[in-house]
Parts: structure tokens; sequence; C-alpha cells
């Protein structure tokens, strides 16, 4: 192993200084405990195993307790739309003293499919330290997460001899990676538990391993499965092709409408907006998304413009004979996942419903549509005014060194708009332990273990800072 975890810098007040080493000295244990984790395949899709994510609630509820921060660490669920249960949730709290502030601190620890293991450099499930970086499904999003949230509770408690004023609200989720079907229903049932003044959200990225990010804007979502019919049963395709319509034929060319000649998105009613990026050249860019020689970006307009603040479409997958069962038929239908981010500005149900009108008008050949299996998730905006953006953001210097950068993430995080929805007056800090080489849901997913430090290091200060001032001292 090269150890290149970065030493932490000996600067700040006593307080401070204390933290730091309590996280230094605990970066032996941190690891261990995201490799146990790691281990466990808790992937909440609903053709695997639930007991898996059980046992990584019981494990993330273990390590809580053994914090002794909280005066209470449940596992809990609650009802999904569809009448079902949930998959399990941690739920860990210590009620504030003296006029402090509540922190809730959010992780998930589900994780998504391994896909095929072939392609991973080692198995997915058998976290491994390779130069800087542990490697395993979860290693970062979102287990990572998880363990900086527990490591940093542990240093406040160690530093404080846990005789601290701060609340704490501790809520890891076991299906972010499913939807969060059960969210909405979670957040009314412990309601009372998880009000809080502060919100962390560590789901997020950083601008590269030296440069922590607090993310200001996200995307939202719209996924949906949609089956194209043309045909009442397949035929052969010598016999019938060049007249008859396949549902393929079909399905590709309706397809292709989605987007013009550049690759942007070319369906009506579909906005973006505006704002301030930094720079972000394209060569970075095929640099971090593994651009093959020759390739070239899709759309137009500055890189990171594309990514935080337009649309895009993405056909994830296709229900369709594959290439080692092919026959030379005419298919009568195919079924496509379909998943669509949505510029912030703009509610994800309007954006459905362009999307939708899109695709009845354009449907090839008189083929019918079939949309099911939607899912909604809005956009947001983080409100950077108040104090907690203040204080995260010198947390993040001290723990890094350098001044954050204010980020914008393509991706989505639909949950926040219920988080917001639910306690309109918390304060929302996006924050995160990826980085550009992470590969999040793709094989051979890594942390950085500079940036697990680092993270760990910032949110501790965090919580330190917050712990030495009242609410009204905070808001002056």
């Amino acid at each position: 192993m090269t150890e290149n975890t970065g030493t932490i810098n000996s600067h700040g007040s006593e307080a401070q200084q204390t933290v730091r080493e309590i996280v230094e000295r605990n970066m032996p244990a941190s690891i261990s405990d995201l490799t146990d984790l790691v281990r466990i395949p808790s992937v909440s899709w609903e053709a695997f195993d639930r007991s898996f994510v059980a046992q990584s609630a019981a494990a993330v509820a273990a390590l809580l307790d053994d914090t002794g921060a909280f005066d209470s660490v449940v596992t809990s669920q609650a009802e999904t739309p569809e009448g079902g249960l949930g998959q399990p949730a941690v739920l860990a709290t210590r009620a504030a003293k003296n006029g402090r502030p509540t922190v809730l601190l959010y992780a998930h620890h589900d994780v998504q499919p391994p896909g095929d293991e072939a392609d991973w450099q080692s198995a997915p499930y058998e976290p491994t330290i390779r130069g800087d970086r542990l490697y395993g499904r979860g290693a970062s999003d979102d287990k990572a997460g998880v363990v900086s949230h527990i490591a940093s509770v542990r240093a406040l408690v160690e530093a404080t001899q846990n005789e601290f004023d701060l609340g704490l609200v501790v809520f890891i989720e076991g299906e972010e990676e499913f939807g969060s079907r059960s969210f909405a229903a979670f957040l009314d049932k412990h309601r009372e538990q998880l009000e809080a003044d502060v919100i962390v959200v560590a789901d997020s990225d950083n601008w590269n391993v030296d440069t922590p990010a607090l993310t200001i804007s996200l995307r939202g979502n719209v996924t949906f499965k949609l089956t194209v019919r043309t045909l009442e049963h397949a035929s052969h395709s010598g016999m019938f092709g060049g007249a008859a319509p396949d549902a393929m034929l079909a399905a590709v060319r309706l397809l292709a409408s989605l987007h013009g000649e550049d690759g942007s998105v070319a369906v009506d009613g579909l906005v973006g907006t505006q704002g301030a990026t930094p720079e972000y050249p394209e060569d970075q860019l095929a640099e971090e998304a593994g651009f093959l020689e020759g390739v070239r970006s899709v759309g137009h307009g500055a890189i990171l413009s594309r990514l935080w603040f337009q649309p895009a479409i993405t056909v994830t997958g296709i229900d369709a004979p594959s290439v080692a069962n092919a026959s030379n038929t005419l298919l009568p239908q195919v079924a496509v996942r379909i998943s669509s981010r949505i510029a912030p500005g703009q509610k994800a149900r309007e954006a459905f419903a362009a999307i939708e009108t899109h695709l009845r008008a354009h449907a090839p050949f008189g083929a019918t549509l079939e949309i099911t299996d939607v899912d909604l998730g809005d956009a947001f905006l983080v409100d950077t005014s108040g104090w907690a953006v203040r204080e995260a953001k010198a947390a993040m210097k001290d723990g890094w060194g350098v001044d954050p950068v204010d980020t914008g993430i393509g991706g989505s995080i639909p949950f926040i708009s219920d988080l917001s929805r639910v306690f309109p007056d918390a304060q929302i800090l996006v924050t995160g332990v990826e980085d550009p080489d992470t590969r999040a849901h793709s094989p051979n997913e890594s942390q950085h273990l500079g940036v697990f430090k680092r993270a760990i290091l910032s949110e501790a200060l965090l919580l330190a800072r917050l712990n030495e001032k009242t609410l009204a001292q905070l808001s002056e």
C-alpha cells in the first residue's frame, strides 16, 4: 500500500487542534469501520435479498451506539406508497442544551447493485486498498459518508469527554439507491426527532482530491419505463422485413428524436437555467468521464453549465433479445428505461409532462406507447446566505487547508426537496466524500483515503465550532 492520506495541519484553536489529533489517531479505526460495512452487500433494489440491508442497518446502529453520544439509537421502517415496508433506516438522537443548535447528519447505507463482477479488478464486496484508494461497492457512495458522520461524532465525544451541548440527529437511510420510496413517510413518522437547525447531507462530491466542494445546486430527475409496441406477435424478418414496422425500428427512431444533431436535448418544454461555473475544459471532461480517443462532448455552451444547469436524457437500459440470442425476427415490442436530469428551476412533474407529450407526438409508424414505473424528483438550489454555509466553509478550509469551491452537480438527490418541505426553516448543507475518480455506481468504485480523512476532519471541526456557539450568537 502507498500511504498518502494526507497529514492534518497543526493550526487553529486549542479545541480544533484536539479534534485534529483525535481524527488522526482514529483513522485506522475509521477505515476498519468502512471496510466492515463494505463487506455487507446491502443492495436495496427489489430483486435483491433484503436481509443484507437489515444486517447493514444493524451494523450502523451498533457503530453509532458505540460512540456513547446518543440518548437513543433505533432502526425504523416506514410504509412505501405501494403499502409495503421500506428498507430499515437508523435514527440516533441527542437533545440540544443551553441554546445550542441541533445538527442532523444524513447519509445512506444501501448501495447500487455490483453489475458484472468480471468488470471489477477486485471483488465488489471484498474491500481492497490499492495505492491511496479503498475499492468496493459502496466504499464511497455512501458508506464513507456514513462513517464520516460516525467518526466526526466520535471525535467530538472524545474532545469534550462527552460533555457537549450541541444537539445531534443522525439519520442513515436504507433505500436511497432505490428511489427513497418510504422517505416522505419516514419524515412524517419521525418528524419530531428529525427536526434540526442544520441538515448536513453527505452524499455529494468534491472538486478534486485536494479541494473540497460545497454543492449548491442539484438537478432533478424523471425516470420511467417506456414500452414501444408495433406488432401483435413476432414475425420472420425475411418474409415481412421492409414492410412491417418492427418495434426496434420504431424505438430507435423515437429515441433519436429526443436529441438534436449536437446531442443536446430536443424536447419542447424542457428548460435550462443560468449560473456561474468554474473553468472546466473539454480535455478535463474527457479524462474524468473516460472518453475513448476521438470522442467529442455533446451539447453546447460551457461544459459545467451543460452538467449543472441544462437538462439531459439518457437511455439506461433496453429489454430486447441479446446478440447471442438474436434470431431473424421482427420484434413486436421493445422496452427501455429512460433517465432524465432536470435543470434547477423546473418542477419534475412539469418536465415529465413535456417528455411524455414529445414521445407521443413523435411515435413513428403508429406505434403504441406505454409509460410505467414513473419516478420524479425535484431539483434543488441551496440558500447560501445563512450562517450554516459560513461555518461549514470555515471548517472545510481548516480541514483541507484550501478554500472550498461552490459547485453544482449533474446528479439528483430528490429527497432534499422533501427535507426542505418538511423542515422549511432548516439550513441544508450538501457535502460529500467523493472525487472525480470515485466511479460511484460503476465497476471499481473507490474512496480516496485522503479525501475520507479530510471530510471527517472538516465535519468534526464544524460540529466543534457549532458546539461553541448558541443559536443567537450564530444568527448575529
